[in-house]
């Protein structure tokens, strides 16, 4: 008596997991050439990977309806952690500007000059009132011979989202961070 309704339970279970579609997956892309680029350098640079709360340090697409309350993105994930995905598409800033010696991540070897030590703030969009995607990223950059801070600056924008589905929430906080990507690699630049 018992056996036929845990089959029955199994099958329902499993039927659902067929049935189940997986989330969109997204990716911030390659930065274009980075225009207004002031100097060049041979020195190395390296980029760590970011600090950021657990909210953003995950696959996950944060959207806030409130400035105190957190959501994701329904059926939609980054392809990669956030964290993961800006180091890498901010180095692929730098190489695309063509003014820098060399740029890399940790374990690569370089013989490294300064360190862009980095926490993403905001990654979001910002759902009250008009939707917008909004970029927070504090950079400190390092000069890694001496160990001293050069200068810290906290660089910040907000996009307009044009739409209202998850592919333009995504296209938003594409636009956002081509921004700030370029903003990043000129403040750099001017320092060392």
């Amino acid at each position: 008596m018992c056996k036929p309704v845990l089959i029955a339970l199994l099958t329902l279970g499993l039927s659902a997991c067929v049935t189940s579609v997986p989330p969109d997956t997204f990716e911030i892309s390659a930065p274009p050439l980075v225009p207004n680029v002031a100097g060049r350098t041979r020195a190395q640079i390296l980029i760590p990977e970011p600090t950021a709360i657990k909210t953003l340090d995950s696959e996950k697409i944060v959207v806030k309806p409130t400035p105190y309350s957190v959501e994701y993105l329904a059926n939609s994930q980054w392809s990669d952690r956030l964290p993961r995905m800006v180091q890498l598409r901010l180095l692929q800033a730098f190489e695309n500007s063509g003014r820098v010696g060399a740029v890399g991540v940790p374990g690569q070897g370089l013989a490294i000059d300064y360190q862009l030590v980095m926490e993403v703030r905001k990654f979001e969009i910002n759902a009250a009132n008009a939707a917008r995607a909004t970029i927070e990223i504090s950079v400190k950059a390092l000069n890694d011979r001496n160990g001293s801070v050069v200068r810290t600056r906290v660089f910040g924008t907000e996009v307009p989202v044009a739409g209202a589905t998850n592919a333009d929430y995504v296209a938003a906080l594409d636009r956002a961070f081509d921004k700030i990507s370029g903003e990043i690699v000129n403040w750099t630049l001017a320092l060392i």
